[in-house]
């Protein structure tokens, strides 16, 4: 992998109003070495700390960012945070903002980075989805505090562990087929109690449920695209991607 500082990025292609800025983080371009290199943005998983700070900044400063990041705890729940408030937030998986220049983000590394804001241009929110997290409700919990009907509500699924490299046991199933029969077209089975699990369908699923008529993304798969993604399935010590979005 190269050692260029020059950071790569992903921009969905989702037509967001004009004032909308989506962005994904790559591996590619950042100060981390080992298993973290190059762009790790978290502080959680072992990474020299020095390195995660110039890797911050770099991205800052690549990205024009209008104001420091809002960085979650992330803990795989359905709580969300209003970004807008200051001080540091409670641990939750989502800030919603409606103030200019207030960047909400997500850190991943095969759970599902989710970003959403409505046609107006008003609202954004970012959401880190994992299996745990959609069981939980984290979309409905963002989507309610956002304020808006589903159907002015635009959504993009960034890179996640794709349906091909996300076993599960049946307890997972049985999780989801229990909030909604449609779950189902979800998994694969694979013999010996074990399912092959669909993330981005089901993301789908619970926000076509509320409304949410406008999604794209879901295409990227973290686990399959060892030059660009960091996978916590695949690697266990690893970096951590970022997703961010923001009002200009």
């Amino acid at each position: 992998m190269s050692r260029s500082h020059h950071i790569e990025v992903i921009r969905p292609d989702w037509g967001a109003p004009e004032n909308i800025v989506a962005v994904t983080t790559t591996r590619r371009g950042g100060f981390s070495q080992s298993c973290w290199g190059e762009l790790n943005l978290a502080s959680h998983v072992g990474d020299d700390p020095s390195s995660v700070m110039r890797n911050r900044s770099l991205l800052a400063d690549s990205l024009q960012l209008p104001s420091a990041p809002i960085w979650l705890e992330q803990v795989h729940g359905c709580d969300v945070v209003m970004a807008d408030e200051r001080g540091v937030p409670p641990p939750c998986d989502a800030s919603v903002s409606q103030r200019s220049g207030v960047v909400c983000a997500v850190l991943t590394a095969d759970c599902l980075p989710l970003l959403l804001c409505n046609r107006e241009g008003t609202v954004v929110a970012a959401v880190h989805a994992g299996w745990r997290g959609l069981a939980a409700g984290v979309i409905e919990q963002t989507i309610a505090q956002m304020k808006c009907p589903g159907d002015q509500i635009m959504a993009w699924l960034g890179p996640a562990i794709g349906p091909d490299a996300f076993e599960v046991g049946a307890d997972v199933r049985d999780i989801f087929l229990a909030y909604q029969a449609q779950a189902e077209w979800a998994f694969r089975d694979q013999g010996n109690g074990k399912w092959l699990c669909d993330i981005y369908l089901l993301a789908k699923q619970r926000l076509t449920d509320l409304g949410v008529n406008q999604i794209c993304g879901g295409d990227l798969c973290t686990y399959s695209d060892t030059e660009r993604f960091y996978s916590y399935r695949r690697d266990g010590a690893t970096g951590r991607m970022a997703s961010l979005i923001w009002i200009k």
